[in-house]
C-alpha cells in the first residue's frame, strides 16, 4: 500500500520528459555527473593529503626521538 509502484514512476518519468525535454535532460545528467566526479576526486585528493600530513609528523616526531637519543647518549658519554 504504501509506496510509489511502478506506473506511478512510469507516469512522473513521462511528466518530467514532457516538461524539460530530453536535450535538457541530457545536459543536467552530464552536469549532474560532472560534479559527482569532482566531488569524488576531492575527497580522494583530500584523504591523500591527510596521508601525506600523517606520514609527514611520524617521520618528523622519529626525526625528533633520534636526536634526543643521540644527545642522551653523548651526555652520558661525557659524564663516564
Amino acid at each position: 500500500m504504501g509506496g510509489i509502484g511502478i506506473w506511478q514512476l512510469l507516469i512522473i518519468l513521462v511528466i518530467v520528459v514532457l516538461l524539460f525535454g530530453t536535450k535538457r535532460l541530457k545536459g543536467i545528467g552530464t552536469d549532474l555527473g560532472g560534479a559527482i566526479k569532482g566531488f569524488k576526486k576531492a575527497v580522494t585528493d583530500s584523504e591523500q593529503d591527510a596521508d601525506f600530513e600523517q606520514k609527514k609528523q611520524v617521520e618528523d616526531t622519529v626525526n625528533t626521538a633520534d636526536t634526543v637519543s643521540t644527545k642522551t647518549q653523548s651526555d652520558v658519554k661525557e659524564k663516564s
